[in-house]
């Protein structure tokens, strides 16, 4: 592949330079585009001086916000999935900041027209209320309560996306995860009552996996496809995101086997609030 800015074959430490140059030609200057970017101006100008290699993420988040072509893009991005698959542990994002995180989560979720989301382990953060995500981020290693706190309203600060008629949201999420004491009783009744709301929205589809059905695989990780571009998985030591096209379609046949042992709508209701029935003094 060729560079667009002389003719050099476009490597990974030189992108830096080559996305501060198409900056530069853009007319924008480093703080705009690191906030279309949901990124901070130190962290953009690390990468366009080649002190931070930056993820395939980051990249795409930068293009993004530059406005470039498809064709621009796909050039650029092809450099940077030269590792296709990047893990990024949750020990370094609680040192960068678990808020920005979020933030970085919200402009790829911008992005996406179809989110498709397996969940075996919580509820998803789409879904969350707020009482439920300080539980899930009082486990320890707990975060300071300020911490907490900013976290925590960057997550619901993404929900208002689920408003948004031009955009599907498709989820998954196992039975056992709706009994799973992380927060008190009272926090998990309401918590099943707000799925139970947001399952009614007209672009948004919630599935629930039953404890008594047959089931096609194990819920191994959860995960979240964003349309058939990305992947973004969860372990317990790392966020795990692919691009690779394999990959991808790996978790998109994994994610249908499961959506067809799913229950939806009145039945999916009705277990939801039996469950919360069961938290209820």
């Amino acid at each position: 592949m060729r560079c667009l800015l002389g003719g050099a074959p476009l490597t990974g430490d030189s992108l830096g330079t080559a996305l501060r140059a198409l900056r530069e030609t853009s007319g924008l200057t480093g703080d705009v585009v690191a906030r279309r970017a949901s990124m901070s101006a130190g962290k953009l100008s690390k990468i366009e001086n080649g002190r931070v290699r930056p993820t395939v993420q980051d990249v795409d988040l930068i293009l993004s916000a530059l406005g470039v072509s498809q064709a621009v893009k796909d050039q650029f991005l092809s450099t940077a999935r030269a590792e296709a698959t990047e893990a990024m542990a949750w020990r370094l994002l609680r040192r960068i900041g678990p808020w920005k995180h979020q933030n970085t989560i919200k402009a790829i979720e911008a992005s996406t027209r179809t989110l498709r989301l397996f969940q075996g382990q919580l509820v998803p953060g789409l879904l969350q209320t707020p009482e439920y995500a300080s539980a899930v981020f009082s486990v320890p290693p707990a975060l300071p309560v300020e911490t907490r706190a900013r976290t925590v309203a960057a997550r619901i600060e993404r929900q208002e996306t689920l408003h948004d008629p031009d955009r599907s949201f498709r989820f998954l999420i196992c039975e056992h995860v709706l009994r799973w004491r992380v927060p008190s009783p009272v926090v998990l009744a309401l918590q099943l009552d707000r799925i139970v709301s947001l399952s009614r929205l007209p672009n948004v589809s919630i599935g629930v996996l039953p404890l008594d059905a047959p089931m096609p695989d194990f819920p191994m990780t959860c995960f979240s496809l964003h349309d058939d571009r990305l992947v973004i998985a969860e372990t317990f030591h790392s966020e795990v995101t692919t691009r690779d096209p394999k990959d991808v379609h790996t978790y998109v046949d994994t994610f249908e086997r499961f959506a067809t042992a799913a229950i939806y709508g009145d039945e999916m209701r009705a277990l939801v609030e039996s469950i919360r029935d069961g938290f209820l003094p």
